[in-house]
Order: C-alpha cells, then sequence, then structure tokens
C-alpha cells in the first residue's frame, strides 16, 4: 500500500531502470544539498495550538488574482518521457483535476501548444532556460503567451549544468547510448522498456519553433547539459519583459540580496530554491534561507520555494515561514513512475489530505497573520 511520498519514491525504483530513477533523484557530486534540504525541514518542529475552532480549513491561496485550490504547485522538471510517454501532458492533467497550476520545463518532451490543449481548463506556467542562441528562447516565449500560459518563470541558478556523479557513472546523455549495462538494467524493466518501445525515446521537441521542425541533436545535448546563456544578467530582464507581460518570475534565488534587486527589476514573484540540490552542491538548502529572503522583500513581491517538500507539514512549515506556496518536484515524478497521470494525483491529494490534517493539529484554520512558536 503506497502511504506516503516514501512509499510513492521506493516504487518508483523498483519500476525505473536504475539510470532512470537516478536522474530523477539524484542531486550534484557529494549530494550535501539535496540531504540539507530535507534535514533542514525536519529540524523545525511545529507547536500546536489548541481549543481553536478548526471545523472550517480554507486550504487555498490567492496568487496574481488567481485561487488556487491548496498552496502547491507542480514544479519545473525536464525530460519527463523517460519517465513515462507523455508524461508533461499527465503532469498537467493532474494538477487541473486538483485546481493547482503545472509549470512546463523548457525541457519538456512535448510542446507547448500540445500540453496546454492537453488540460486547457487548468492553470499552466512556462519555465524557461535562455540558451545561448536567445532566439530560441524568444520563439518559444512567444507561443507560450499566445497559447495561453498565464506565467513565465526564468530559471537563473543554471549558468552551466550541476556535476551529477550519478549521471556520469550511469552514462546518462542524449542521445541515448544503450550500453551492455543500460541494456541489462532495462530488460529488468519490462514494464517501463515496452512503454518507450510503444513511445519511443524522449527527445527535447519543446524548443523548435514549428512541430515539423527537428532539433539539431547537438542543441538537445546542450539542453541535457544546461548549456546556457552565461552572458544573462539583470538588464537582460528588459529584454525579457519585451516579450512578456505577464506575471514574471525568477526561479534559483537564495541570496536576501539577489532578492532585493529582483523586486527593483520588476520581477513579480521570486522561487527560493536550490534547483532540488541539483546545482551547486555547497549551497544552502532553501527552507533554511527562506526567513531572511521574506524579510529582506518586506512583501514586496511573492516569494515562493520548491526543494526538499515531501509532506503536508512542510508545506505548513514553508508557508509559516513566508512562502504564499511551494512547489512539488520529486515526489510528482515517483507518482508517474508508478501510475501514469493517476499516481500524480494520488500524490498530490496524498500531500493535501496531510495538510489539511497537520493544519487541524497544529490549530491552523488558515494561514496564520503572523509567524507561529516553533520548538
Amino acid at each position: 500500500m503506497l502511504l506516503t511520498v516514501e512509499d510513492y519514491r521506493r516504487q518508483a525504483r523498483k519500476v525505473l531502470p536504475r539510470f532512470v530513477f537516478e536522474f530523477i533523484d539524484g542531486g550534484a557530486e557529494h549530494e550535501t544539498c539535496l540531504r540539507a534540504n530535507r534535514d533542514d525541514f525536519d529540524r523545525i518542529r511545529l507547536t500546536p495550538r489548541v481549543l481553536k475552532d478548526t471545523r472550517e480549513v480554507d486550504t487555498t491561496v490567492q496568487v496574481y488574482g488567481a485561487t488556487w485550490r491548496l498552496p502547491f504547485a507542480l514544479a519545473p522538471t525536464g525530460l519527463n518521457g523517460v519517465v513515462r510517454p507523455g508524461g508533461d501532458g499527465m503532469l498537467a492533467r493532474a494538477a487541473a483535476e486538483l485546481g493547482v497550476p503545472f509549470v512546463l520545463s523548457t525541457a519538456s518532451n512535448q510542446r507547448a501548444e500540445d500540453v496546454r490543449a492537453m488540460a486547457s481548463h487548468g492553470e499552466q506556467w512556462l519555465q524557461l532556460y535562455v540558451m545561448q542562441d536567445r532566439r530560441l528562447a524568444e520563439q518559444l516565449v512567444r507561443r507560450a503567451r499566445k497559447a495561453g500560459y498565464r506565467a513565465l518563470v526564468l530559471t537563473a541558478d543554471v549558468p552551466v549544468g550541476g556535476r551529477r556523479w550519478r549521471d556520469v557513472r550511469n552514462g546518462f546523455s542524449m542521445p541515448f547510448r544503450i550500453t551492455p549495462r543500460v541494456g541489462w538494467d532495462v530488460a529488468r524493466r519490462p514494464g517501463w522498456a515496452l512503454r518507450m518501445l510503444r513511445g519511443g525515446l524522449p527527445q527535447f521537441v519543446n524548443l523548435a519553433e514549428h512541430a515539423s521542425e527537428s532539433l539539431p541533436m547537438e542543441v538537445q545535448a546542450s539542453l541535457l547539459a544546461r548549456s546556457m546563456d552565461r552572458s544573462l544578467t539583470w538588464e537582460s530582464l528588459r529584454w525579457l519583459r519585451g516579450l512578456w507581460d505577464g506575471p514574471l518570475l525568477l526561479k534559483g534565488v537564495l541570496h536576501r540580496e539577489d532578492a532585493v534587486l529582483a523586486a527593483r527589476h520588476g520581477v513579480d514573484g521570486i522561487i527560493v530554491s536550490n534547483h532540488g540540490g541539483r546545482q551547486l552542491d555547497a549551497a544552502p538548502s532553501s527552507i533554511s534561507v527562506l526567513p531572511g529572503i521574506v524579510d529582506a522583500l518586506r512583501d514586496r513581491i511573492p516569494v515562493f520555494l520548491d526543494s526538499g517538500v515531501r509532506s503536508g507539514a512542510d508545506i505548513i512549515r514553508a508557508r509559516e515561514l513566508g512562502a504564499r506556496a511551494v512547489f512539488i518536484g520529486r515526489p510528482a515524478l515517483y507518482g508517474l513512475a508508478c501510475e501514469g497521470a493517476r499516481g500524480v494525483a494520488a500524490v498530490m491529494r496524498l500531500l493535501a489530505a496531510d495538510y489539511e490534517r497537520d493544519m487541524v493539529l497544529s490549530g491552523l484554520a488558515g494561514l496564520p497573520e503572523s509567524p507561529p512558536d516553533h520548538a
């Protein structure tokens, strides 16, 4: 029986080839940052208040004029097609079912227009990587705007890709190389192998301006390696604003001065994130720097958080420390690996139920007006 995010993680390990599971589960180098994301959440204790009227618990949150049913959304994750063909659309449909946004990655394996059509009743955002040829980003932003994506999320913490030793050891690359070791690994996961045979190996199709185009393999390899435009600066936001007039968020902020600069340069929100521990291994956990960033911004723009969220209690912890909402990454992919869209929805319902239960147990009927005591 799958009752927790960890249950889904263990099941995903069983159904995915090792090189795929370690791609989604692993972090950079020694994975110090990856562990800190969880350890620092666990250090925060919630001190419940008693004799509070919690007959009605408000789980909604207001974000840019829209109402989310729950204070979390699905984070952008790339190469979802290697977990399950059609994974991007499955994630989008599950998010729409629960009334929360889905953020499509630039490194998706389905086109923005197609994913938008698959869950047209849901709110969708686009995450943007800016590669060395900025024309790729420009046409993608134009297409997303035309397709009805509501917000744009610029990822700023990937001037180069982090060194992920698990992927290096497993030979994870584009195009995929079927070595004897990988072949044996795949043979031991017949369900995954059959889905890949039917759906085809994933490709980065979202950067091509037209559906009929095929991206050169070197461009796809650069996207997997996160070979980005390292000339991108604060002044570059003016260029991006010329392309996008909706909410613009900056993802990957860990320093309070960068948060202030983001607000000063007209960004509409920031996502406190260390990329799930997949970039700079020496970086701090997202939750540990959240209070300082919230304090520095003084409510000028909304602050969101990702990296390390695994439970309803984690969502409460982040919200009490000032996050408007959180973004869920790996847990959704564990569900996707296990049961496709149904598994993603099951994981989100699990988190939603845990969140509401822990709100009641903490004596909270909604987001407190001031941070409560922590033990």
